[in-house]
């Protein structure tokens, strides 16, 4: 197997600092890696493979050094510039941004539902929305076995998704401070506003979800509504999914399903209390799922629970896990 030459852009985020946590576990076969920042960040020094490593900073010769694969997390519009470089130079970015989600050139990948997608990259692989990963993994096998009609998503999503800002400001609004990030306290509230309201009414998060679906499971045709809302929890987001099909389903098969589905844990055991928590999927890669049951307004309806790393499964180890199936294809 060829060893490979990695660099991670936007080393010392949240995101990016996740990265190196995921890439010390793979371990995967990997020559050299190169760490990437902003100008504010260069020059420091982070602890990562048994060593020292200098933070560089992110210029446009950067990629002229044989790089196979970048996981970028360093926010849209470095994404927009540097992403092409990177591609034009022969490596493959794998972006973490919504940059390039929604462009038809760029697959959009969650590697327990498409990685076939992963083979017709461009130079440029995009990482979805953390909200619609962990949706992608739960409904990509029911999608296959019922046919999805309808989805109605709700999201409880935690302050880490808006990055240290939104982390900071739970910290401090649960100390009385005014908040710097949010419009409003998150400390003790709920906001149902993620990301900017357009138009429609929707937030700009809730039409992420929206597109990202249809895109990742190929199903234009599939009703769609969300709503998304920041709770004052650290880490983890949790969704209710309400979803309709166009087949029957016997709910004990419909488990089964799930329970046989790559990169899901259920966790339904309503008689002990036992059902997917932010507070214990916080740290893993997988996505739990828990509340299965009949929707009994509609004729072929459930409702999930849904639960996982917004930072790990939802951004880093998602964006890992493609680079790994990415390698596997490079040494085919």
């Amino acid at each position: 197997m060829k060893k490979l030459n990695v660099a991670v852009v936007g080393a010392t985020g949240m995101v990016g600092r996740t990265f190196l946590k995921v890439l010390e576990e793979e371990n995967l076969p990997v020559e050299n890696y190169y760490l990437f920042a902003s100008a504010r960040s260069a020059g420091s020094k982070v602890q990562f493979m048994g060593k020292e490593y200098t933070i560089e900073e992110l210029n446009e010769n950067s990629f002229d050094r044989g790089i196979d694969i970048a996981l970028f997390s360093a926010g849209g519009s470095i994404s927009e510039k540097f992403a092409p470089i990177a591609a034009s130079k022969g490596c493959v970015v794998v972006d973490n941004s919504s940059a390039w989600r929604m462009n038809s050139e760029v697959p959009l990948v969650v590697p327990e539902v498409n990685p076939e997608d992963i083979k017709w990259n461009k130079g440029i692989i995009a990482n979805p929305n953390c909200s619609t990963i962990q949706a992608m993994v739960a409904l990509k096998p029911l999608d296959e076995k019922y046919k999805i009609k309808r989805i109605v998503y709700s999201t409880y999503q935690a302050v880490s998704g808006a990055g240290m800002g939104g982390w900071n400001d739970l910290e401090n609004g649960l100390k009385g401070e005014a908040p710097k990030k949010f419009p409003h306290p998150i400390a003790n509230n709920c906001l149902p506003h993620i990301d900017v309201f357009l138009p429609n009414g929707y937030t700009k998060e809730e039409m992420k979800m929206i597109e990202e679906t249809r895109k990742i499971l190929g199903r234009q045709d599939i009703k769609i509504t969300a709503t998304t809302v920041r709770v004052p929890v650290f880490n983890s987001h949790s969704e209710s999914i309400n979803v309709e099909f166009e087949n029957p389903f016997e709910l004990s098969e419909l488990v089964d399903v799930l329970k046989n589905a790559p990169g899901i844990v259920v966790e339904d055991d309503t008689a002990n209390n036992v059902y997917p928590m932010a507070i214990n999927a916080t740290g893993s890669n997988d996505t739990y799922v828990g509340r299965i049951r009949r929707d009994e307004s509609v004729e072929n309806g459930v409702n999930l629970w849904v639960v996982a790393d917004n930072i790990r499964k939802g951004a880093a180890a998602n964006a890992v896990q493609i680079a790994k199936k990415l390698i596997e294809y490079m040494n085919d």
